[in-house]
């Protein structure tokens, strides 16, 4: 039985036993809603019992700006482009002409360069022959036949010029068929075949040579470029771009379509 005065007393520290332990158990579900909501965090994992909550990885958004095919598409461009440039320089150093390389436009030279055939052009004071005619490192198809030297399927060496010097127009590559001094009455030394029916020099427009340079003929036309309908000056050393070195069959005619 108990008397008014047996009310529960303080302990030494002044704290009730019973509001003590209230306090605990409200501690304990507040730290339990604490853990449910941080379960419900995304990409949060608990973990275990005693050990520290830890992030889950989220794997990595891969719809950038740039995909990687298109990335890959683009490297493969730029090296294709850069390799292609650096065959260019490299062709330019060798042959010393720019552009290195002709479209065959018509048949004239057939059938040793037909038409949409690209044919490699080198500079003529380069690698120049021994039978070349003087410093113009051109051999004529007359050397040609006496020496054996030969190019494309005839003697002598076939060649790119500006047709009388004139370089807005379409260059010509036909073969040097032999060399004339200025002043000189060519007609004797001339084939018979491809002075266009002229029976004397005086018929000839280019004859006699105003000056020194190349009579030119191609492979299949009936006269010389300085006989019958051509009547073009002979070819002075300076109007030659360049030799023909290399033919590749077909391979002119986009750069043809595109002019």
């Amino acid at each position: 039985m108990s008397s008014p005065g047996d009310e529960d007393e303080p302990d030494e520290s002044g704290d009730h036993p019973r509001q003590e332990s209230a306090d605990s158990a409200e501690r304990s579900d507040h730290s339990t809603d604490q853990q449910s909501a941080t379960a419900a965090e995304p990409g949060l994992d608990i973990g275990e019992p005693g050990e520290g909550p830890s992030y889950r990885t989220e794997p990595e958004d891969d719809s950038g700006l740039f995909s990687d095919e298109f990335v890959v598409f683009v490297r493969d461009l730029t090296t294709s482009v850069l390799a292609v440039m650096l065959l260019g320089v490299y062709i330019f150093m060798i042959s010393g002409v720019w552009p290195p390389m002709v479209a065959i436009e018509s048949g004239s030279m057939e059938p040793n360069m037909e038409v949409n055939d690209i044919v490699f052009v080198m500079d003529s004071d380069r690698f120049q022959p021994g039978e070349a005619q003087g410093e113009s490192g051109v051999v004529t198809a007359e050397v040609g036949a006496e020496t054996g030297y030969s190019n494309y399927g005839g003697n002598g060496d076939v060649i790119v010029f500006a047709p009388d010097g004139n370089e807005n127009r379409t260059p010509v590559i036909h073969r040097a068929m032999f060399w004339v001094e200025e002043g000189e009455n060519w007609f004797d030394r001339a084939d018979k075949e491809f002075v266009g029916g002229a029976d004397s020099c005086e018929e000839i427009g280019a004859c006699e040579a105003p000056h020194d340079g190349f009579i030119t003929k191609g492979d299949a036309n009936s006269a010389y470029d300085q006989a019958g309908n051509g009547n073009m000056e002979p070819v002075k050393p300076e109007w030659v771009v360049g030799t023909a070195e290399v033919r590749v069959p077909r391979l002119g005619w986009l750069r043809l379509r595109f002019q």
